[in-house]
């Protein structure tokens, strides 16, 4: 039966190339962490590799990436929960990113607060949490714009603040027509601009990052501040921010 959400045929005619760079925000402990472990240099080094290799595998078109790149790309272990193009369980990675670092920062944001959703009984915070957002390089001939035709007449399919089966039917029927990037708006970012998500590691252009930026974020009960120390700027997400989303709709902000 065809998929009421899009067909491979529609996939494949609308493709198209698409080129620039990526934002993506994650926890800035990975060093800092193995350091307060260790006496010197090399202990640090071996207590890496010994934690590298009980990681779940990386795939092998990923292998030359920087890890901050390939890390959605493990596999060997089951997906804890469903993201927008990624269903729970086993299956292939994801890389989840922005066109803006302020939109990935909002993104970050809201997965945070999430979290304080999920645990009523944890406190907030008493200190700012640091992240590292960082720029990737892609490139792909094969690129489907959920912003433009013949997707955006579905906008409120992809735009979806909490339902996602839709949008993982539509990546599992993208990777048979070999899409590597899908583009569409965010739904966290106030100025609702552009998300990336990269399928594949072949996406990649270049196997580093190729900027970082230093945010802390503070959460409290008046919801989540975000600062970046260079360039120097602020980004504020009151408890209005994220509301239309039911799980911060019942986050218990008093805690």
């Amino acid at each position: 039966m065809p998929s009421t959400i899009s067909t491979r045929a529609e996939l494949l005619s609308s493709a198209q190339s698409a080129s620039g760079r990526c934002w993506r925000a994650v926890e800035a402990q990975n060093i800092v962490s193995t350091a307060k472990l260790t006496d010197n240099a090399v202990e640090q080094k071996l207590l890496e590799e010994r934690i590298e290799k009980s990681k779940p595998r990386i795939p092998p078109e990923c292998r030359a990436l920087n890890y901050l790149l390939s890390t959605p790309f493990r596999y060997g272990a089951p997906y804890p929960r469903g993201s927008r193009f990624r269903r729970a369980g086993r299956g292939p990675g994801v890389f989840y990113a922005s066109e803006n670092p302020d939109t990935a920062i909002a993104e970050l944001c809201f997965w945070r607060l999430v979290f304080f959703a999920e645990s009523p009984q944890t406190k907030w915070p008493s200190g700012a949490g640091e992240y590292t957002a960082f720029a990737s390089r892609y490139a792909t001939d094969r690129c489907a714009d959920l912003t433009g035709r013949p997707f955006n007449d579905r906008e409120p399919i992809w735009m979806h603040k909490s339902k996602y089966d839709d949008c993982q039917e539509l990546a599992e029927i993208a990777r048979t027509a070999n899409i590597e990037i899908i583009k569409y708006w965010s739904v966290r970012d106030p100025k609702k601009r552009l998300n990336i998500a990269l399928l594949t590691c072949r996406a990649f252009a270049a196997p580093e990052p190729v900027e970082r930026q230093t945010w802390r974020i503070i959460l409290n009960a008046y919801g989540a501040r975000a600062i970046c120390e260079s360039p120097r700027s602020s980004l504020d997400f009151d408890r209005a921010a994220f509301r239309d989303d039911p799980r911060i709709d019942a986050l218990n902000w008093d805690r």
